[in-house]
């Protein structure tokens, strides 16, 4: 009987060994192909709200980590400088919308660095269907309104929804989602203002922090 449940453990161990063996394989083949996938689909998401005419470096490999309450909270956000011909000329920031009517509203905002706003997209929201997700650019163009808007200053006054006296329609029976998202990219819009002066001292994508 011991014998029996020696093969039965022996052969058990091959199976996960193999097992193990052939999802590691699975993984390293198509790790590059994931990989490439996402690098394409964020150059597309990038298209979208920032001119590819605006700028000439790769977006992707200038990344930066940063942290301002301006961006909806104390946690890091990657942020994507865009420079022409090695000048500084705009940044794509993901931020966040935390007073969204079911949570937190993820964003992606392109600026320069005078409070002109070049496009906005939303990356991770649960706001109601049919409702607050029409700030899904699948669902309506309401999140295109922002794109070559400018902010003057903190007290903009044009930067809310029309019900609080601003220029951004809000949706039939749903006024906190794009009041949430309208205040979030005017606080990064003017964050992005702040963006210069940091420049050479903000750590980059993957950097280690000891």
């Amino acid at each position: 009987m011991l014998s029996t449940m020696r093969r039965h453990g022996t052969t058990l161990a091959l199976f996960a060994a193999l097992t193990t063996g052939l999802t590691a394989l699975v993984h390293a083949l198509t790790k590059p192909t994931i990989e490439h996938q996402a690098a394409l689909q964020q150059k597309a998401l990038f298209d979208q709200v920032l001119p590819p005419e605006l700028y000439n470096n790769n977006l992707q490999k200038e990344c930066y980590v940063v942290t301002d309450s301006a961006l909806g909270n104390g946690l890091p956000h990657f942020l994507y400088l865009a420079r022409k011909d090695g000048v500084p000329v705009a940044a794509a920031v993901e931020t966040t919308a935390p007073d969204g009517y079911s949570g937190s509203i993820q964003l992606l905002v392109a600026a320069d660095f005078h409070g002109n706003v070049l496009g906005t997209r939303v990356i991770e929201h649960h706001e109601t269907p049919g409702l607050g997700d029409k700030i899904e650019l699948r669902i309506s163009d309401w999140i295109k309104l922002f794109a070559r808007q400018t902010i003057n200053g903190p007290d903009d006054r044009r930067w809310a929804v029309k019900k609080d006296g601003g220029m951004f329609d809000q949706f039939t029976g749903a006024t906190i989602t794009p009041r949430a998202v309208v205040n979030a990219v005017k606080r990064t819009g003017l964050y992005l203002e702040t963006l210069p002066s940091q420049i050479d001292t903000l750590p980059a994508c993957g950097e280690s922090n000891e």
